[in-house]
């Protein structure tokens, strides 16, 4: 599982950043990628990439301001151009099914593929056997929110140096055992699986916020996960500006994943206002509150 921070800038473009679009990789957890906001350009960046559109599964806008959503239509487009066959949804506050079908209508363009359209409400926003999306509003003046990925806990690994002990060999009855099924042996021998499992594997969780400032859900978000991506559009001598324009300084993302108990910060939607060079200031004084931070560059890869 991997993030891919295809666009990293705040508002509008800059040569440094484009705008705001995150990759989530997860090519062996369910052969899919999705997708975190879809700023301007973003399949143009996807093309400076690894990642493949036919393998996009969702994709979950924060919000609808212009820097996370005007690269929608043209990459739902060249999604189908590419020969994407699958069904692709789309997640997103109240407004966006109507941009969408707009967008595409006015524009003549049809999708070989089904694309589904659902409008979040709901704190639980999407949910099967390996991964749940929750959903918290936030604090940007439009409809924005947070997005709390929890993938399930895995079984343990089957002791098979144990079971080996015993004469079992490796078969189909490895995975009755490994369901903790009991399991009796061609010499009469009863083996309880459940005795052979190791420790359960904690699912991870990874928080990725949208555009706000300060705002009581933004705790339920990220409470206890393993990442969490968050905007510092200012650095922390613009708090006051920050706290007007209702984004987040870099002391304030740090703070919240300090209070959250997360194992990690990642920064990002830095304003234009800012170059390559001011980045070891800026994650300086994330560290100061929160050491283990780091700050996203477009197409920069953090591994999970």
């Amino acid at each position: 599982m991997e993030l891919i921070f295809l666009g990293t800038g705040a508002g509008a473009p800059s040569k440094g950043r484009n705008v705001t679009a995150i990759a989530l990789t997860m090519l062996n957890e369910r052969n899919s990628i999705w997708l975190f906001d879809c700023g301007e350009a973003t399949q143009h960046q996807i093309l400076r990439s690894s990642i493949k559109l036919s393998k996009l599964e969702k994709i979950f806008i924060t919000h609808l301001h212009g820097d996370h959503i005007f690269g929608l239509p043209g990459l739902l487009s060249s999604r189908s151009f590419q020969g994407g066959e699958t069904r692709l949804t789309v997640y997103g506050p109240v407004g966006i099914a109507n941009y969408i079908r707009t967008s595409l209508a006015v524009s003549g363009t049809h999708l070989k593929y089904p694309l589904e359209i659902i409008e979040i409400s709901d704190e639980t926003v999407f949910e099967d056997a390996d991964f749940k999306v929750i959903c918290g509003e936030l604090d940007h003046g439009i409809m924005s929110y947070g997005y709390r990925i929890e993938e399930a806990d895995k079984t343990g690994a089957l002791d098979a140096a144990g079971l080996a002990a015993l004469g079992v060999k490796p078969g189909p009855i490895f995975k009755e055992l490994k369901e903790g099924k009991m399991v009796t042996l061609e010499d009469g021998t009863v083996v309880d699986g459940s005795r052979f499992i190791g420790p359960t594997k904690k699912g991870r969780i990874i928080a990725i916020f949208g555009d706000t400032r300060a705002a009581p859900n933004e705790l339920m978000i990220a409470r206890d996960a393993d990442v969490i991506v968050h905007e510092a559009t200012f650095g922390a001598e613009m708090g006051d500006v920050a706290c007007e324009y209702m984004h987040s300084t870099t002391i304030g993302a740090a703070t919240l994943a300090k209070n959250a108990g997360a194992k990690r910060l990642i920064v990002t939607h830095i304003s234009s206002r800012y170059n390559r060079e001011d980045n070891r200031e800026l994650v300086a004084e994330c560290q100061s509150v929160f050491p283990n931070t780091e700050i996203a560059t477009d197409f920069a890869i953090f591994e999970l």
